[in-house]
């Protein structure tokens, strides 16, 4: 397995450097956030980076994606998680497009990829309904009726889910909560009668929002992937979704690195830069090689996708729990190194460490992780 990058992925990533350095920086980030923009990020940026046909890497070409794999988005996400770009690539470009190419039917994909490839439509899945990724811990009941189901539940922490235009709700159709059969996936339309949709205000300004469904009535042909069967497409994409948001933590740690190698080099104390200090080098030279080791990960988990190997659960579990104790580390170091004022808002290095804090938590936290690759590796 190859942990370097070839010349058509690491084009990509290059173009993707370039174009959101120059039109998201975290300046635009800080706009988002200080206008209270209601939809979280910038239409027109969204379909400038549509253009560049990031929603469809991971679609197939017959439905006029790109398929150009999980390094491809990792590289990307990699760079969106160094300037904080708002968007729903994550939501959409992974999840949703994840969730539909593996799970749907003829018809749902001809329907519903080439929109999510033209940036018409945007999705979110709503899972989560505790303070904890707990994947199969689901109360959320859709009691058939005919040919069709009525959902009743909440759920928690959905990412974009103010702001898509299609929901994928897990819901259970047979046994009790915490059974891992028995779930059953719903496409469900954002303005169906009965859904109430509250955004959140995260810490880190992520996007997300609580649902509550109230008797929303859907048709069988809803369902996405196979009656009471949902939780072995969930495992499936879960897995996309934890190495692709470990690739976003990887961009967010390097960048807080690199502001704080900038500040040491820069800051003046006791009549000398402070990077010259042995103790202050020490703890970046740990930095720097928990970084690299986080750098393998993510990208060998990547390959694990696009190769399907036998070992991609375990890659997942590495790549989220590795990315989490580094992004956790390098941000708390860096706001340590930076002194009182890199807990102010004029200095960018907090906006990071806020950011690490909860994608931390998104799909499983480092104990979480270390947890499961313990026990798939039936230790």
């Amino acid at each position: 397995m190859a942990l370097i990058l070839n010349e058509e992925q690491q084009s990509l990533k290059d173009i993707a450097s370039e174009f959101l350095q120059s039109n998201a920086p975290v300046t635009h980030f800080r706009e988002i956030r200080d206008t209270q923009n209601e939809l979280g990020y910038d239409e027109s940026l969204w379909m400038e980076m549509v253009n560049l046909g990031w929603s469809g890497i991971l679609i197939p070409e017959e439905y006029g994606g790109f398929d150009f794999g999980m390094v491809g988005m990792g590289s990307i996400l990699e760079e969106a998680g160094k300037t904080l770009t708002p968007s729903p690539l994550f939501s959409t470009g992974v999840l949703g497009a994840s969730l539909l190419t593996l799970g749907g039917n003829d018809s749902q994909k001809q329907t519903y990829l080439p929109q999510i490839v033209d940036g018409t439509l945007t999705t979110a899945l709503a899972l989560e309904e505790s303070n904890r990724h707990a994947p199969y811990s689901i109360d959320t009941q859709a009691k058939k009726n005919g040919d069709q189901f009525i959902i009743s539940g909440c759920k928690n922490f959905v990412i974009d889910g103010h702001s898509s235009n299609l929901l994928i709700v897990a819901a259970r159709t047979e046994g009790s909560v915490n059974d891992e059969s028995g779930i059953t996936l719903f496409l469900v339309n954002s303005d169906s009668q009965g859904v109430e949709i509250t955004k959140t205000s995260m810490v880190d300004s992520r996007n997300a929002a609580n649902i509550k469904f109230s008797d929303v009535t859907v048709s069988s042909d809803n369902i996405l992937g196979e009656e009471n069967n949902g939780a072995s497409l969930l495992e499936v994409v879960l897995d996309r979704a934890q190495i692709a948001i470990s690739a976003e933590m990887l961009g967010n740690a390097s960048q807080a690195f690199n502001l704080t190698l900038e500040y040491l080099k820069e800051r003046k104390q006791f009549g000398a830069v402070i990077g010259t200090f042995q103790a202050l080098q020490h703890r970046a030279a740990e930095m720097y090689s928990e970084l690299e080791l986080t750098k393998s990960s993510v990208i060998a988990a990547c390959n694990a996708v696009d190769e399907n190997s036998n070992d991609l659960r375990r890659m997942a579990s590495l790549a989220k729990f590795k990315s989490g104790e580094t992004n956790h580390l390098i941000t708390n170091e860096a706001v340590q190194m930076h002194g009182g004022v890199g807990v102010t808002d004029e200095y960018d290095v907090g906006l990071f460490m806020k950011r690490a804090r909860v994608t931390e938590q998104i799909f499983g936290n480092s104990e979480y992780h270390i947890d499961r690759y313990a026990t798939l590796s039936d230790y």
